[in-house]
């Protein structure tokens, strides 16, 4: 194969010199000089072409890891459409320690369960005909035993629907000098839909995350009621602006908490971008729907001063409220892996993940033997953590990627370590992304809202419906109660009068 190989490649460096040599000594001097300075001259071109390429190359690498970057945390950024990833072991959540699935095996205790509720009505299910060959058993007479099936079932579709026709009394008050009417409970003031067509309206509009299209087409065919997508819109804004003081009630329990967890994610308003934010607790969740993502909302929701810790991604809205705050700390972890993933080869992306990570992990320990050890080891160990944090961010020599993630960390430093020192208080934002996350289905199936009213209307019921879920509190009962308190009284029952009757815990039950 060598032989077919040109001349050059075939010789030594040595033979290559002395042919050169032995080729170049018949050049006069003045071809010699000339075919220097032609040499000196496309060597110089080369070079300043090998220097624009080379800051060229600079350049695109740049580039390519800034928007693998962008492209990293926009990914991240987003607003999640499923339960944010909770974290099984503290922080990280890198799938390392979970058990192993159950294959085949079901759940204990999954399945079907028995029936306990008293029987209403008694069937005969006779043998007319052997199922195997078909014989006529009708004159055979009945074995003395007999099998017993227990079936629950809903009424036969559509159900007959109830026309009720009120005959409300009148009556003259000789002190007042006017005219009474009685109201009836089984509707609300100017209106014809009865109060439990409006109980479970609501229900399937905020619980359910039904668009009004489908409600108006369950209740026809369900219970053939005939009730238009605009009448279903307008009585809902109506339930929703006479439930604002519960809607109050709630805004003014979140303020008083200890930690309060807050979330935002994209929403619709006719079209236009608006934002569905959630400021909730274990006990209340409170909504709000705002054409505004900025720090104006936070101020108008709780004020300048919040005496609480808030517990809140990296958005820097949050940051215009005075109060002790805790940065999600699942978001950042978030973020480094995704990064570490997109460039796998920097090894030193990982060593800060892993150190970074176990600071987190000692900080929830020191936090859990916060009374076991007292006050002074305690301060101690804090100090020591956030002594580890600081040398973790004087990172020797780091690489661009790295770099990037550091400034990311050093942005949320004064937010990381506060959840050490208050009980309770989880270093992540999981609650607050669970706490919205049916507004993010809300939105996949209806879009949004077409008004600010119904927005405002969405928010109020959904304040409403995710505290009596937090506490237990059936939605039905709650509602339809309230509601006859609003026709007696003129003003809605709040969730703190609220008593349920047997029907009312037997469906919570």
């Amino acid at each position: 194969m060598g032989l077919f190989l040109p001349l050059y490649k075939r010789m030594s460096l040595k033979s290559i010199l002395l042919f050169t040599i032995h080729y170049i000594k018949f050049f006069s001097k003045e071809k010699l000089i000339n075919a220097f300075l032609t040499l000196r001259e496309k060597y110089f071109v080369l070079a300043d072409r090998n220097t624009e390429l080379e800051e060229e190359v600079k350049r695109l690498k740049n580039k390519l890891l800034k928007l693998s970057v962008k492209e990293v945390n926009q990914k991240v950024n987003q607003p999640t459409s499923k339960q944010p990833e909770w974290e099984l072991k503290g922080v990280g959540n890198d799938g390392k320690g979970k058990k192993k699935g159950r294959g085949n095996k079901g759940r204990k205790g999954a399945g079907n369960k028995g029936k306990d509720n008293p029987v209403t009505r008694t069937e005969s299910a006779k043998v007319e005909r052997c199922n195997i060959c078909g014989k006529d058993l009708t004159e055979q007479p009945s074995l003395e035993s007999e099998n017993i099936r227990i079936i629950e079932d809903i009424p036969e579709t559509p159900i007959e629907l109830e026309v009720i026709k009120v005959k409300q009394e009148k009556k003259y008050c000789n002190h007042c000098k006017k005219v009474i009417t009685a109201s009836s409970e089984l509707a609300l003031p100017q209106t014809d839909i009865g109060l439990n067509t409006t109980v479970l309206i609501t229900y399937l509009w905020v619980a359910s995350c039904l668009p009004f299209t489908r409600i108006s087409a369950y209740l026809n065919t369900f219970f053939r009621q005939k009730i238009s997508t605009a009448g279903l819109a307008s009585h809902i804004i109506m339930i929703a602006k006479i439930m604002k003081t519960v809607y109050e009630e709630i805004l003014e329990d979140i303020k008083l908490s200890g930690i309060l967890h807050a979330d935002e994610t994209g929403w619709r308003v006719n079209g236009k971008n608006w934002w569905l934010w959630v400021f909730g607790t274990f006990n209340s969740a409170f909504y709000t729907i705002d054409k505004s993502r900025g720090a104006d909302v936070v101020r108008r929701i709780l004020g300048e001063i919040f005496m609480g810790v808030l517990v809140v991604d990296g958005w820097k809205s949050y940051l215009a409220l005075i109060c002790e705050k805790q940065s999600c700390m699942a978001h950042l972890l978030r973020k480094i892996r995704k990064l570490h993933a997109a460039f796998p080869k920097l090894g030193s992306v990982f060593k800060f993940y892993i150190k970074f990570r176990k600071i987190l992990k000692d900080g929830e320990r020191l936090q859990s033997q916060r009374k076991d050890i007292g006050e002074e080891v305690f301060k101690r160990r804090l100090e020591k953590l956030h002594k580890r944090l600081n040398e973790l961010l004087t990172w020797n020599n780091p690489n661009d990627i790295l770099k990037n993630i550091i400034a990311k960390v050093e942005r949320q430093r004064p937010r990381i370590l506060t959840f050490v020192e208050h009980p309770d208080v989880p270093c992540h934002n999981n609650y607050g992304e669970y706490l919205i996350r049916i507004g993010v289905l809300k939105r996949k199936v209806s879009f949004g809202s077409k008004s600010s009213e119904g927005a405002e209307a969405y928010a109020i019921l959904l304040s409403i419906y995710s505290t009596c879920k937090l506490r237990g509190i059936p939605l039905v009962g709650f509602l339809k109660q309230s509601l006859k308190h609003y026709i007696r009284t003129g003003k809605p029952m709040l969730l703190k009068e609220y008593q349920p009757n047997q029907s009312d815990i037997a469906i919570a039950a």
